[in-house]
Protein backbone atom coordinates (compact mmCIF):
# COMPACT_ATOMS: atom_id res chain seq x y z
CA UNK A 1 0.00 0.00 0.00
CA UNK A 2 0.94 3.03 -0.87
CA UNK A 3 0.15 6.14 1.52
CA UNK A 4 0.90 10.12 1.29
CA UNK A 5 0.98 12.45 3.94
CA UNK A 6 1.25 16.00 4.10
CA UNK A 7 2.55 15.51 0.65
CA UNK A 8 3.92 19.50 -0.66
CA UNK A 9 6.59 21.02 -3.19
CA UNK A 10 6.68 24.12 -4.05
CA UNK A 11 8.84 25.62 -7.12
CA UNK A 12 10.02 29.46 -5.84
CA UNK A 13 6.64 31.22 -4.97
CA UNK A 14 4.54 28.19 -6.47
CA UNK A 15 2.40 25.69 -4.71
CA UNK A 16 2.58 22.88 -7.06
CA UNK A 17 1.27 19.62 -4.99
CA UNK A 18 -0.37 21.33 -1.73
CA UNK A 19 -0.97 19.08 1.62
CA UNK A 20 -1.87 15.95 -0.60
CA UNK A 21 -3.21 12.94 1.64
CA UNK A 22 -3.66 9.47 -0.35
CA UNK A 23 -4.00 6.09 0.38
CA UNK A 24 -3.79 4.00 -2.57
CA UNK A 25 -4.20 -0.07 -2.22
CA UNK A 26 -2.69 -3.06 -3.73
CA UNK A 27 -3.95 -4.39 -6.69
CA UNK A 28 -6.43 -1.53 -7.94
CA UNK A 29 -5.96 0.96 -11.05
CA UNK A 30 -5.65 4.10 -9.14
CA UNK A 31 -6.08 7.12 -11.64
CA UNK A 32 -4.86 10.36 -10.93
CA UNK A 33 -7.04 13.33 -13.11
CA UNK A 34 -7.45 17.00 -13.45
CA UNK A 35 -6.29 19.96 -15.57
CA UNK A 36 -3.05 20.50 -17.10
CA UNK A 37 -0.69 22.59 -14.69
CA UNK A 38 -2.43 20.98 -11.48
CA UNK A 39 0.43 19.41 -10.05
CA UNK A 40 -0.13 15.61 -11.40
CA UNK A 41 3.27 15.10 -12.88
CA UNK A 42 4.66 16.46 -9.76
CA UNK A 43 3.13 14.37 -7.18
CA UNK A 44 4.56 11.07 -9.03
CA UNK A 45 7.72 12.30 -9.26
CA UNK A 46 7.16 13.02 -5.45
CA UNK A 47 5.47 9.46 -5.00
CA UNK A 48 8.55 7.67 -7.31
CA UNK A 49 11.32 9.65 -4.64
CA UNK A 50 12.50 11.63 -7.96
CA UNK A 51 12.35 15.25 -6.27
CA UNK A 52 12.17 16.04 -2.12
CA UNK A 53 8.92 17.02 -0.73
CA UNK A 54 9.06 20.29 1.12
CA UNK A 55 6.59 18.62 3.67
CA UNK A 56 5.16 15.21 4.38
CA UNK A 57 6.18 11.95 3.33
CA UNK A 58 5.63 9.02 0.60
CA UNK A 59 5.71 5.67 2.03
CA UNK A 60 5.39 2.12 0.25
CA UNK A 61 4.15 -0.72 3.32
CA UNK A 62 5.81 1.99 5.81
CA UNK A 63 8.94 2.11 4.19
CA UNK A 64 9.88 6.28 3.70
CA UNK A 65 10.38 6.83 -0.64
CA UNK A 66 12.97 9.15 -0.76
CA UNK A 67 16.98 8.05 -1.29
CA UNK A 68 15.30 4.43 -0.06
CA UNK A 69 16.46 2.37 -3.09
CA UNK A 70 14.90 -0.85 -2.08
CA UNK A 71 11.62 0.69 -1.81
CA UNK A 72 12.10 2.41 -5.67
CA UNK A 73 12.74 -1.15 -6.79
CA UNK A 74 9.12 -2.14 -6.12
CA UNK A 75 8.15 0.17 -8.48
CA UNK A 76 8.85 2.01 -12.04
CA UNK A 77 7.91 5.28 -13.28
CA UNK A 78 7.29 5.91 -16.95
CA UNK A 79 7.60 9.63 -17.68
CA UNK A 80 5.50 11.91 -19.90
CA UNK A 81 8.24 13.21 -21.35
CA UNK A 82 10.35 9.83 -21.99
CA UNK A 83 13.73 9.56 -20.84
CA UNK A 84 16.66 7.17 -22.24
CA UNK A 85 20.74 6.85 -22.50
CA UNK A 86 21.69 8.99 -25.22
CA UNK A 87 22.23 6.63 -28.42
CA UNK A 88 20.82 3.61 -26.75
CA UNK A 89 18.64 0.86 -28.16
CA UNK A 90 15.78 -0.93 -26.75
CA UNK A 91 18.03 -3.86 -26.39
CA UNK A 92 20.93 -1.59 -24.00
CA UNK A 93 17.73 -0.42 -22.00
CA UNK A 94 16.80 -4.08 -20.88
CA UNK A 95 21.08 -4.73 -20.26
CA UNK A 96 20.43 -1.72 -18.18
CA UNK A 97 16.82 -2.23 -16.02
CA UNK A 98 17.97 -5.95 -15.54
CA UNK A 99 20.72 -4.98 -13.35
CA UNK A 100 18.12 -2.95 -11.48
CA UNK A 101 15.38 -4.92 -11.57
CA UNK A 102 15.72 -8.33 -10.17
CA UNK A 103 12.56 -10.18 -11.34
CA UNK A 104 13.05 -8.03 -14.66
CA UNK A 105 11.20 -10.94 -17.36
CA UNK A 106 14.07 -10.84 -20.43
CA UNK A 107 11.94 -13.22 -22.32
CA UNK A 108 8.70 -11.88 -22.06
CA UNK A 109 10.73 -8.50 -23.08
CA UNK A 110 11.64 -10.21 -26.72
CA UNK A 111 8.37 -11.23 -26.72
CA UNK A 112 6.45 -7.60 -26.45
CA UNK A 113 9.14 -5.81 -28.61
CA UNK A 114 8.58 -8.21 -31.59
CA UNK A 115 5.17 -8.27 -31.11
CA UNK A 116 4.64 -4.25 -30.82
CA UNK A 117 6.75 -4.45 -34.34
CA UNK A 118 9.78 -2.55 -32.47
CA UNK A 119 13.54 -3.28 -33.19
CA UNK A 120 15.34 -4.00 -30.41
CA UNK A 121 18.68 -2.90 -32.20
CA UNK A 122 17.39 0.42 -33.75
CA UNK A 123 18.14 3.73 -31.45
CA UNK A 124 15.57 4.87 -29.50
CA UNK A 125 15.64 8.53 -30.45
CA UNK A 126 15.35 7.73 -33.79
CA UNK A 127 11.24 5.57 -32.66
CA UNK A 128 8.06 8.30 -32.87
CA UNK A 129 6.52 9.51 -29.81
CA UNK A 130 4.06 6.67 -29.68
CA UNK A 131 6.89 3.87 -30.36
CA UNK A 132 9.14 5.54 -27.13
CA UNK A 133 5.89 5.44 -24.96
CA UNK A 134 5.49 1.62 -26.05
CA UNK A 135 8.77 0.86 -25.21
CA UNK A 136 8.62 2.70 -22.00
CA UNK A 137 5.43 0.54 -21.50
CA UNK A 138 7.23 -2.48 -22.28
CA UNK A 139 10.22 -1.74 -20.10
CA UNK A 140 7.90 -1.16 -17.11
CA UNK A 141 5.96 -4.32 -17.30
CA UNK A 142 8.63 -6.69 -17.75
CA UNK A 143 9.99 -4.98 -15.05
CA UNK A 144 7.91 -7.31 -12.18
CA UNK A 145 7.31 -4.74 -10.10
CA UNK A 146 4.47 -3.82 -7.41
CA UNK A 147 3.42 -0.77 -9.43
CA UNK A 148 3.94 0.60 -12.42
CA UNK A 149 3.33 4.94 -12.55
CA UNK A 150 2.38 6.30 -15.49
CA UNK A 151 2.32 9.52 -16.30
CA UNK A 152 0.44 10.26 -19.49
CA UNK A 153 1.28 6.90 -20.80
CA UNK A 154 -1.59 6.72 -23.36
CA UNK A 155 -0.63 10.18 -24.79
CA UNK A 156 0.77 9.96 -28.04
CA UNK A 157 -0.24 6.15 -28.91
CA UNK A 158 -3.18 5.18 -31.81
CA UNK A 159 -6.17 3.28 -30.34
CA UNK A 160 -5.17 -0.25 -30.90
CA UNK A 161 -2.24 1.00 -28.79
CA UNK A 162 -3.86 2.05 -26.62
CA UNK A 163 -6.42 -0.99 -25.71
CA UNK A 164 -3.14 -3.25 -26.00
CA UNK A 165 -1.41 -1.62 -23.09
CA UNK A 166 -4.73 -1.46 -21.03
CA UNK A 167 -4.75 -5.30 -22.08
CA UNK A 168 -1.00 -5.60 -20.72
CA UNK A 169 -2.10 -3.59 -17.03
CA UNK A 170 -4.94 -5.89 -16.75
CA UNK A 171 -3.28 -9.47 -17.53
CA UNK A 172 -0.83 -8.58 -14.31
CA UNK A 173 -3.06 -7.43 -12.69
CA UNK A 174 -4.43 -10.26 -12.46
CA UNK A 175 -1.36 -12.54 -12.60
CA UNK A 176 0.50 -11.11 -10.02
CA UNK A 177 -1.42 -8.15 -8.35
CA UNK A 178 0.25 -4.81 -10.24
CA UNK A 179 -1.06 -1.67 -9.04
CA UNK A 180 -0.97 0.85 -11.87
CA UNK A 181 -1.19 4.32 -10.86
CA UNK A 182 -2.36 6.44 -13.57
CA UNK A 183 -1.93 10.33 -14.44
CA UNK A 184 -4.12 11.72 -17.44
CA UNK A 185 -6.22 15.07 -18.11
CA UNK A 186 -7.95 12.76 -20.32
CA UNK A 187 -11.49 11.18 -18.15
CA UNK A 188 -12.38 9.01 -21.13
CA UNK A 189 -9.11 7.20 -21.73
CA UNK A 190 -9.22 5.75 -17.67
CA UNK A 191 -13.18 5.37 -17.11
CA UNK A 192 -12.80 1.42 -18.69
CA UNK A 193 -9.75 0.80 -16.65
CA UNK A 194 -9.57 2.64 -13.33
CA UNK A 195 -11.16 1.20 -9.58
CA UNK A 196 -10.45 4.42 -7.91
CA UNK A 197 -9.90 7.67 -8.93
CA UNK A 198 -8.48 11.20 -7.85
CA UNK A 199 -9.13 14.54 -8.66
CA UNK A 200 -6.23 17.00 -8.74
CA UNK A 201 -6.79 20.62 -8.69
CA UNK A 202 -4.53 23.85 -7.92
CA UNK A 203 -2.52 21.10 -6.67
CA UNK A 204 -4.88 19.51 -3.95
CA UNK A 205 -7.25 16.56 -4.13
CA UNK A 206 -10.65 17.54 -4.45
CA UNK A 207 -12.35 13.93 -4.63
CA UNK A 208 -10.81 10.47 -4.15
CA UNK A 209 -13.28 7.51 -4.08
CA UNK A 210 -13.99 4.58 -5.70
CA UNK A 211 -15.22 4.61 -9.32
CA UNK A 212 -17.93 1.83 -8.69
CA UNK A 213 -19.60 3.92 -5.45
CA UNK A 214 -19.48 7.23 -7.45
CA UNK A 215 -21.70 5.76 -10.28
CA UNK A 216 -24.20 4.13 -7.64
CA UNK A 217 -24.64 7.53 -5.79
CA UNK A 218 -25.09 9.91 -8.49
CA UNK A 219 -27.53 10.01 -11.68
CA UNK A 220 -28.98 11.60 -14.51
CA UNK A 221 -32.74 11.97 -14.71
CA UNK A 222 -34.44 12.94 -17.99
CA UNK A 223 -37.98 13.98 -17.00
CA UNK A 224 -41.34 16.19 -18.25
CA UNK A 225 -43.27 17.39 -15.73
CA UNK A 226 -47.09 17.76 -15.07
CA UNK A 227 -47.93 21.13 -16.22
CA UNK A 228 -47.49 23.91 -14.01
CA UNK A 229 -44.65 22.18 -12.26
CA UNK A 230 -41.38 23.03 -12.34
CA UNK A 231 -37.95 21.53 -11.53
CA UNK A 232 -37.97 23.80 -8.51
CA UNK A 233 -40.88 21.59 -7.10
CA UNK A 234 -38.58 18.47 -6.77
CA UNK A 235 -37.68 19.83 -3.07
CA UNK A 236 -37.17 16.12 -2.20
CA UNK A 237 -34.55 15.40 -4.92
CA UNK A 238 -30.82 16.40 -3.81
CA UNK A 239 -30.23 18.33 -7.16
CA UNK A 240 -26.52 19.03 -8.52
CA UNK A 241 -27.38 20.35 -11.48
CA UNK A 242 -30.34 21.23 -13.88
CA UNK A 243 -30.60 22.11 -17.43
CA UNK A 244 -33.76 22.34 -19.39
CA UNK A 245 -34.66 22.19 -23.15
CA UNK A 246 -38.26 23.08 -23.60
CA UNK A 247 -40.67 20.56 -21.57
CA UNK A 248 -37.48 18.14 -21.14
CA UNK A 249 -35.69 18.50 -17.98
CA UNK A 250 -32.44 16.95 -17.26
CA UNK A 251 -31.18 16.76 -13.78
CA UNK A 252 -28.30 15.24 -11.98
CA UNK A 253 -29.08 13.94 -8.43
CA UNK A 254 -27.17 12.70 -5.52
CA UNK A 255 -28.74 9.25 -4.16
CA UNK A 256 -28.92 5.35 -5.16
CA UNK A 257 -31.05 4.43 -8.34
CA UNK A 258 -33.39 3.45 -5.76
CA UNK A 259 -34.48 6.50 -3.93
CA UNK A 260 -34.07 8.46 -6.71
CA UNK A 261 -36.62 6.53 -8.72
CA UNK A 262 -39.08 6.41 -5.58
CA UNK A 263 -38.56 9.96 -5.24
CA UNK A 264 -39.20 11.19 -8.94
CA UNK A 265 -42.46 8.64 -9.42
CA UNK A 266 -43.54 10.67 -6.28
CA UNK A 267 -44.48 13.80 -8.18
CA UNK A 268 -46.23 11.61 -10.65
CA UNK A 269 -44.56 13.04 -14.24
CA UNK A 270 -45.62 12.57 -17.74
CA UNK A 271 -42.29 10.82 -18.03
CA UNK A 272 -38.86 10.08 -16.59
CA UNK A 273 -35.99 8.10 -17.00
CA UNK A 274 -32.61 7.41 -14.94
CA UNK A 275 -29.66 7.61 -17.44
CA UNK A 276 -26.31 6.54 -15.87
CA UNK A 277 -23.37 9.02 -15.59
CA UNK A 278 -19.93 9.17 -17.76
CA UNK A 279 -16.71 9.77 -15.79
CA UNK A 280 -16.41 13.18 -17.30
CA UNK A 281 -20.15 13.85 -16.17
CA UNK A 282 -19.77 12.54 -12.62
CA UNK A 283 -16.36 14.80 -11.78
CA UNK A 284 -18.35 18.10 -13.48
CA UNK A 285 -20.88 18.04 -11.28
CA UNK A 286 -18.67 17.15 -8.03
CA UNK A 287 -16.69 20.34 -9.21
CA UNK A 288 -19.25 22.48 -9.73
CA UNK A 289 -20.98 21.74 -6.41
CA UNK A 290 -17.21 22.26 -5.23
CA UNK A 291 -17.23 26.30 -6.42
CA UNK A 292 -14.98 25.33 -9.08
CA UNK A 293 -15.15 27.25 -12.75
CA UNK A 294 -15.18 24.02 -14.45
CA UNK A 295 -15.14 25.94 -18.16
CA UNK A 296 -11.04 26.04 -16.97
CA UNK A 297 -10.96 21.88 -16.09
CA UNK A 298 -9.64 20.14 -19.10
CA UNK A 299 -11.03 16.72 -19.67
Amino acid sequence: MIQAVNLTKRFDDIVAVDHINATIKDGCVFGLIGTNGAGKSTFLRLMSGVLKPEEGHVTIDGHEVFENTEAKRRFFYISDEQFFFSNATPEEMLRYYRTIYQRFDEARFHKLMSSFGLSEKRKIHTFSKGMKKQVSVICGICAGTDYLFCDETFDGLDPVMRQAVKSLFAADMADRNLTPIIASHNLRELEDICDHVGLLHKGGILLSRELDDMKLNIHKLQCVLQPGMSAEDLVALDKLNIEQRGSLITLVVRGTREEVEAIMASYNPVFFECIPLSLEEIFISETEVAGYDIKKLIF
